[in-house]
């Protein structure tokens, strides 16, 4: 049986955490968030494809960076120039409490039966997975290990995959600030100017094409072929 919660105690716990939540991009710390950046070269064709990573606790992000490999602290191809603070609430599957503090007055008599997964615990799962895992860009990407994160966190119930997740941070990522927008977006113009320059309607086809090749496999091996995809 549980001991009792003073209620002094727990909002104490909720302020400790509320600041510990802040989003420090100097020092590259988005606590509960998932971060974003271009890529070299493929964004600047397709500029809503890049990289992405989830963060711990105290914010400091990972991201599947190569075979076998998940990085930690030191984002792959730059600093974020986006992100999502998730907010535990959309959480299912763990405490409301940081899990520092959740032992404090939790009391597990069945670990495998009542065990509330915590924010990090859950993430170290994904990390442990993916550590035994080859990287393709293709079939098992940084989307793959975020969305397998974000599933054994239930966030919004979970049914991450790599297509949802890509929208997602599209549509519901906040920039960094003001050079983020830059960053993601100068390279592509460039790109785009150069190429109906010096290529005109002709390149214009072959990107076209490019994206819905692109675009289908993922669409294809996500919906249609479920084992192609690794989430």
């Amino acid at each position: 049986m549980a001991p009792e919660v003073d209620p002094d105690h727990v909002l104490m716990i909720e302020d400790n955490f509320a600041d510990t939540m802040l989003i420090d991009p100097k020092r590259d710390r988005f606590p509960c968030c998932i971060v974003w950046s271009p890529l070299p070269v493929l964004s600047w064709f397709i500029p809503f494809i890049g990289h992405i990573g989830i963060c711990r606790e105290d914010g400091i992000i990972l991201d599947f960076a190569g075979p076998n490999f998940v990085s930690v602290d030191n984002f792959t191809f730059g600093a974020p120039t986006r992100y999502f603070q998730v907010s535990r609430e959309q959480c299912c599957c763990i405490s409301p409490y940081s899990a520092e503090h959740t032992s404090e007055y939790v009391q597990n008599d069945d670990e495998s039966a009542s065990h509330v997964d915590t924010w990090d615990a859950a993430l170290r799962k994904s990390i442990q997975e993916f550590q035994h895992l080859s990287y393709s860009i293709f079939t098992c990407n940084c989307h793959s290990f975020v969305a397998n994160g974000l599933n054994r966190l239930g966030f919004q119930a979970g049914g991450w995959n790599v297509v949802n997740l890509a929208i997602f941070i599209f549509l519901k990522g906040r920039w960094v600030n003001k050079t983020s927008i830059v960053k993601t977006y100068l390279p592509p113009l460039v790109v785009l100017g150069l190429g109906l320059i010096f290529g005109g309607g002709t390149f214009l086809a072959y990107l076209v094409i490019f994206m819905f090749v692109l675009i289908g496999w993922f669409l294809l091996g996500t919906y249609c072929f479920k084992m192609l995809i690794h989430v």
